[in-house]
Parts: C-alpha cells; structure tokens; sequence
C-alpha cells in the first residue's frame, strides 16, 4: 500500500491547480503527492468562461475573448461593452494540455488514472480505495462532489445550474464573433428561470448553450428542442452540424460545504463550495482559492480552519431565497439590473469587488418587494 503525504482526488481544474501550485512551491517539494483522475483528460469535456480586468495567468489558454455582451428578454435588448472587463472563454482540453504535462513532471508528483471508490478519514491518516488498489494520504483533497449533502437540510435552498451546449457550424454567417449573448431570456421561462447563452467563436461558429436555474433537470430531450428551436428562429432556419456537445449541473446554494473539512481531508472546486452561489461561475473562484489555499497550508494551521467569508455570501443567500420560492422572477430580477445598471458594475458586483455604495445600487435596480420579503424571511 503506497503513503503519500497528500492526495489530490480529481484533474479538473481546482485538482491541477492544487497539484501545480504544490508541485511548483520549493517549499512542499519534499512532500510526495498522489494525483488521481478516473479520465485521461484527453477530451474538450468543459468549457469555462470568466470576466477579468486586463491581462491574466491564463490568457495563453484562451480560445476566445469579448469585449462587448448582449443581454436580451421580453423588456430588454441591450448590446453593451464590459470595459473594463474582457469576457474570456477557455476550453477544458487546452487546460488540460497545458496543465496535465506540467503536473507529471514534477519529481514528486504520481499520476494514476483510476476511479475512487472509496475515502474513509481514519485517526491519523486517510485511506483512498479505487478499483484496483488502496492508497494512503496524511492530507486528502478531494473533489468528489456529494449531491446529497446540502439535500439534507432546509437552512439553504438548492437550485441547479443545468445546461446543454451545442459547438455548432453554420452554413450562412450568422453569429457576431465580437459580441458573446450573456443572457437571453427571450426563450419560454414556462414558470422558471431559463436563458440561452450563446459564445460566437467566429460568425460561421458558436457554442449555444440553453441554461435554467431549477431544482430539478430536465430530460435531455427537452434541452435540445429549446436549442433547435432557439437556432431555428434566431439564426433564420440557418442549415448547420454539431461539432461537439456538453452537459452540465452546477449546485447554486449557499450551503456551508466547509463545514465538512476536517485537518485530513478537505474538499475543493465544487465540492468545497467554490462555485459563486447565484450564478454557478467556478473557474475564477476557484483559480482565486488555491493560492489562498497554499499560502495557508505553508502556515501549519488546522486545515479546517481554512475558510473565505465574505458579505456576498449573504446577497446570494437573499436571491436564491428568491429564486427558490419564485423561480419565475429570474429574468425579471436580471433583466431589470442590466437595464438600469452598467454592465461593468454588475460583473463587479458579481466578482465580489464591489463596495456597499455599488451594492446598494445593484439590489435597488429590481423591483424591491421580493428581496425585502426574502430578507425579513432570513432574519426572522
């Protein structure tokens, strides 16, 4: 049975992070590392987008950016720019090529590609089991994401992110490469919170994605009806073909995930509740996180110590109330921040950069009512 001083479960992103910032700090490079990954890591399985100001540790990756966004719905068509802020668009296989490669080559990293079946915390260490073999780790990163957990209680409602997207190519140019549909509530809601996201690569090519905010999924039949018809009647019955697809569900809740830490074993990326509650976004949180995470480990503190608080938490808490009872005030509640609000300053809001000055004009920007009935709901 193989000893390792830490194990990283998962090579998505917060898993190769984790390994290359260890792998790259002289400070941990006597400490031997397991990184293991049921995948090989050799498919375009994700696409991750993020807004950012200026230049990033990631721009050699990006496959595509905007500067400008369209949001759209029943009360609003607005095309704007996102200054200073680029939208950026990185493809999971790029990440992977890049990253993967760098991972193995550190003299005290191990890759194995096998599935985890099974963590148990023991007293001072912790086993890892996977269809072939046991491993042990004295501290375990694991990105296994437990669906049931935050089902468990009624403090923090759960939606889902859920989506379908289709890389299509078109016959007529029909997309506008330099804007990217944010957000296009002009789809049926049907009672929910549901919008097409569409990511122009050129204006033959585009990733359209059709994305709810529900607590239940949906057959997958219906995610493709609502995209064949999107194409249909957008893109004037343009002929295309599907080059690749993608499915996704991301936990929208403020659910405290970090409870579950312990000094051995510690959750990251999703599974350690990394994901922006009130709209999913995990890919720059969690790029945020593990440096945070390593700085902290130099430290020798308890790990499950470790945890980012932050008074945004409770502006996700107040619109997941909302989304939670009223599912079909979404595109009104984001439809009326993007009419009355800039672009810029919302993106902000929704990076957690913003002061309580801004904040205060963000949540003014929709009707009020909702958010004070949520808010006298949480505190009472």
């Amino acid at each position: 049975m193989s000893h390792y001083d830490y194990i990283i479960i998962g090579a998505g992103a917060a898993g190769l992070l984790l390994a290359d910032a260890l792998g790259k700090e002289e400070f941990f490079a006597s400490k031997s590392i397991l990184v293991l990954d049921k995948d090989n890591k050799t498919k375009n399985d994700r696409t991750w987008c993020f807004w950012e100001r200026g230049n990033g540790p990631f721009d050699d990756l990006i496959h595509k950016t905007w500067d400008n966004i369209y949001v759209g719905g029943h009360q609003l068509q607005k095309s704007t720019s996102i200054a200073p802020y680029t939208y950026k668009m990185l493809r999971g296989i790029d990440f992977y090529n890049h990253f993967l490669p760098k991972v193995k080559a550190y003299p005290n990293i191990t890759w194995v590609q096998e599935e985890v079946t099974g963590i148990q915390e023991q007293e001072n260490q912790v086993l890892v089991t996977t269809s072939s073999q046991n491993f042990i780790g004295q501290t375990v990163f694991s990105s296994l994401y437990d669906p049931t957990l935050p089902l468990k209680q009624k403090d923090f409602p759960v939606l889902q992110q859920h989506f379908v997207g289709w890389q299509i190519k078109t016959e007529q140019s029909v997309f506008n490469a330099r804007e990217a549909t944010f957000m296009d509530f002009s789809v049926p809601q049907k009672g929910n919170t549901r919008f097409m996201y569409v990511l122009p690569i050129s204006d033959t090519e585009a990733l359209v994605e059709y994305t709810l905010f529900l607590e239940h999924l949906l057959e997958k039949s219906e995610y493709e009806k609502a995209i064949k018809t999107y194409i249909k009647e957008k893109y004037n019955n343009t002929n295309y073909t599907i080059q690749e697809t993608e499915f996704g569900s991301i936990p929208m809740t403020c659910y405290p995930f970090h409870r579950h830490n312990t000094n051995r074993l510690f959750n990251i990326g999703i599974a350690g509740g990394w994901a922006k509650p009130s709209t999913g976004y995990t890919f720059y949180n969690t790029s945020q996180y593990v440096p945070k995470l390593v700085a902290y480990l130099k430290t020798g503190k308890p790990l499950s110590e470790f945890h980012q608080k932050s008074r945004f938490l409770f502006y996700d808490t107040l619109l997941l109330d909302i989304l939670y009872e009223s599912n079909h005030l979404g595109h009104e509640i984001f439809e009326s921040m993007f009419k009355r609000r800039k672009a810029s300053l919302i993106l902000k809001f929704l990076e957690n950069e913003t002061n309580l000055w801004e904040e205060l004009k963000i949540v003014t920007a929709p009707k009020p009512m909702p958010f004070i009935r949520a808010l006298f709901k949480r505190l009472f």
